[in-house]
């Protein structure tokens, strides 16, 4: 992944993360469970469902210290099976 990230934000900073995934009790605690494995924290995401609550879209803000640990916390929510897209 090659971001102008370090060109955009200063680091460390807190992003905030909006991941779409399918509509599933355990969306929310995989993605927890994933980003407390690369920035831990206390989290709470906000989770809205679609209008056809197929898919659920949650909010996190993240403090993410580097270029390279804001492309991998990308990269890593991508292989969640649930999640379909990070924004």
């Amino acid at each position: 992944m090659d971001t102008k990230f370090d060109e955009l934000l200063e680091f460390p900073t807190f992003q905030t993360f909006k991941i779409m995934g399918v509509a599933h009790d355990d969306l929310p605690t995989q993605v927890i469970g994933r980003l407390q494995e690369l920035a831990p924290g206390d989290y709470s995401p906000s989770v809205r469902p679609s209008s056809k609550g197929t898919y659920h879209s949650l909010s996190i803000s993240v403090k993410v210290t580097s270029k390279a640990h804001m492309e991998s916390i990308y990269t890593e929510l991508s292989k969640l099976e649930l999640v379909r897209v990070v924004l």
